[in-house]
């Protein structure tokens, strides 16, 4: 290795060492509270090549699929590395493995990386395929998590979410932040701070956006932020309060609330703030707007029948259904990627629960058993269901799988955490 090439790779792994340390303060700490029924033992073994990026990308991969709870980790200990050719299938078949998974990641002497893998079943002894990736010493985790979602996808057969991000808002000695973090808490990055409350973040369809509500000019106003450029718009700032912005599926408009024309309606407005349309007709008070998936519908919360309930009108106004029956009080509507479900929080003896609706049957299903839970959020799959929550008197993030049995919580010391919002694949 010559001398620049030595100068050059001894920079990488130092960023690669600030890379490790800014992990273990990540911003959110995740603590795995359930596991699914069922979980697929698989080896992801030690990666060859440069030992500590690999350490670093490789703990990645590990900790994302356990923290699915759909799989089980073998333990490796001093295995050798795996032949991506002809691996001993087994060797792995008598530790317990039926997944294996290994790879390497070499230096190509600018300050990048190549990493490659190879996916195995052990069972059936075949490949299941691998990828090449060339990344910088600053992509560490985003590759890990590339290469989560790939094994995720070929084993669940679903694609994965440990690449994809979450917005939230910390609270902490009168301050607010606006973050951005990945799927499992990591690499947080602070999208806006303010001394006034921040609220309702919403993703745009491609990930390219945030819209949220600002009190930093003393009253509620809706801007949409550009997180390439940092750069924002005020979307809405009508007479009264301007609150609970939705992005319809096509990220051309916003549905939104205003209290302009009196009590709280439901309107749409085109991201740039122009084309204003009033959408909800009510003596009542109607809120939290959210689009179907396929644009039709939009999803919401009205106390026109006497008590907050949830309903479904079309997309540009007109006639609503009541679709919540059980219960004098359900909010916050949020239909799943897929459009069969809702999932919404009801008043449960004087508990607020995360509950899901079946949406062709009317069946639910309280999938917590906490009592404080707000502000649902589907991961772009499905699978899981982002929430607040309360525990000690703090605000945590809490996830939930579909089906109730996947459970974790995400905090922050010593601050609160609220309004969650889970981001859209990575185009």
């Amino acid at each position: 290795m010559n001398l620049l090439r030595s100068s050059v790779f001894g920079r990488a792994l130092a960023v690669v060492l600030l890379v490790l340390a800014a992990a273990a303060r990540a911003q959110l700490s995740v603590e795995i509270t359930g596991a699914g029924a069922s979980r697929l033992p698989i080896a992801i073994t030690d990666f060859g090549g440069e030992r500590i990026v690999a350490q670093a990308l490789v703990s990645v991969v590990r900790a994302d699929l356990e923290r699915s709870g759909l799989f089980r980790l073998i333990e490796t200990g001093t295995a050798p590395l795996v032949d991506a050719q002809a691996p001993s299938y087994s060797e792995w078949k008598e530790r317990g493995a039926d997944a294996l998974c290994g790879g390497t990641i070499q230096s190509s002497g600018d300050g990048r990386f190549e990493t490659r893998f190879s996916l195995h079943d052990v069972a059936r002894q075949t490949s299941l395929g691998g990828l090449a990736f060339t990344h910088g010493s600053g992509q560490i985790r985003l590759t890990a998590h590339r290469i989560a979602d790939y094994i995720y996808e070929r084993l669940i057969g679903e694609p994965g979410i440990f690449s994809t991000r979450i917005a939230y808002v910390v609270k902490n000695a009168g301050r607010y932040e606006l973050q951005i973090a990945d799927a499992d808490g990591g690499n947080a990055q602070t999208a806006l701070a303010s001394r006034e409350p921040i609220m309702s973040p919403a993703w745009s369809p491609d990930g390219s956006k945030l819209a949220y509500v600002s009190f930093e000019a003393k009253k509620p106003v809706i801007y949409v932020h550009d997180l390439a450029s940092g750069r924002r718009h005020v979307a809405a700032n009508f007479k009264g309060s301007n609150s609970a912005p939705a992005w319809s599926p096509d990220g051309r408009r916003l549905a939104i609330v205003l209290t302009k024309d009196g009590n709280s309606q439901i309107y749409a407005v085109n991201v740039d703030g122009s084309g204003l349309t009033r959408l909800s007709q009510s003596a009542g008070i109607d809120t939290e707007p959210r689009y179907s998936p396929d644009g039709q519908w939009i999803y919401f919360t009205s106390d026109r029948g006497g008590s907050p309930q949830i309903y479904r009108m079309p997309a540009n106004g007109g006639e609503a259904t009541r679709l919540t029956f059980e219960g004098n009080y359900n909010v916050s509507p949020r239909p799943s990627p897929d459009g069969k479900s809702l999932a919404y929080i009801a008043r449960n003896a004087g508990r607020f629960q995360l509950t899901l609706m079946d949406l062709a049957s009317r069946q639910t299903q309280i999938l917590t058993d906490s009592a404080k839970d707000e502000s649902p959020t589907f991961s772009p799959n499905g699978r899981m269901i982002l929430y607040a929550s309360e525990v000690g008197g703090r605000g945590v993030l809490a996830a939930v799988s579909n089906d109730g049995r996947v459970r974790q919580r995400l905090s922050v010391a010593a601050a609160d955490v609220r309004e969650p919002a889970w981001g859209p694949f990575n185009k």
